[in-house]
């Protein structure tokens, strides 16, 4: 009971400091520019071309677009931090083969995929508004979608497998494999050409540090949230399973 009050307090202060981070965005935020992004055909937007060469077409990147920037980004790395979690816990129940840890890793990949869902719908607007797309295969956006796969293929094959004990292992096994991929696709457009903007590559003004740093806040506060709830809801169903045993006995 306890931990369920402390999920809802967070929740609610994450709620909070994420949408106090939207308004900032908006009323308090510089425009953050991340410079230009060269197409090999032209896109269909309202915004004027800066300059056509033998690379292709050169466009700015769109104001509004960057304002998609403060919760994009702290969904994105929320959901490579909690996917971080489930593989660590996925490593522990390999080690021990205690269940709980099977537990604690399943309820990471589950909150890691709500983030991975709202990093990808956050992702096309972005993409749309900056470049008059709605996707392009790039590095970060192709390892990124692979991962959002490979979440997909970690719960299709828990399901697949009835024995509780080998599902739990494969799971656990997969979940370790999967998480290679998130590092991958963090740091790819640090190691190869990429249009996918780098974050603090070119600086940050403090009126754009300052809600971008209290909507990560947030967010982790909103995955933890969502992280103990589930963990509690999981722990009730196994007592409720637990008694219905006890009475059938």
């Amino acid at each position: 009971m306890k931990q369920l009050k402390v999920a809802i307090v967070l929740l609610v202060v994450g709620g909070l400091l994420t949408t106090a981070a939207f308004f900032m965005a908006f009323y308090t935020a510089e425009v953050q520019r991340f410079g230009t992004i060269t197409v090999t055909e032209q896109l269909d937007t309202a915004y004027p071309l800066q300059s056509v060469s033998a690379d292709g077409f050169q466009y700015g990147r769109p104001w509004f677009s960057q304002k998609i920037f403060y919760f994009h980004v702290p969904v994105a790395e929320a959901s490579f931090l909690v996917f971080g979690v489930a593989a660590f816990f996925a490593i522990r129940f390999l080690i021990t083969k205690r269940r709980e840890y099977d537990t604690k890793s399943r309820m990471a990949m589950e909150t890691s995929l709500i983030f991975v869902v709202l990093t990808m719908i956050t992702g096309m607007l972005w993409t749309r508004a900056s470049w008059g797309i709605w996707w392009e295969w790039e590095p970060r956006l192709t390892t990124y979608f692979i991962m959002t796969l490979l979440m997909i293929a970690y719960f299709v094959l828990r399901n697949s497998i009835e024995d509780e004990e080998r599902r739990a292992t494969y799971g656990a096994v997969f979940a370790i494999i999967a998480f290679i991929d998130a590092p991958i696709s963090f740091f790819i457009t640090r190691l190869i050409p990429s249009s996918h903007p780098i974050v603090f590559q070119s600086g940050m003004a403090s009126s754009n540090l300052v809600p971008f740093i209290v909507a990560q806040v947030g967010m982790l506060m909103v995955g933890y949230a969502i992280y103990t709830m589930r963990m509690g809801e999981e722990i009730l169903y196994e007592r409720v399973e637990a008694v219905k045993e006890a009475l059938e006995d």
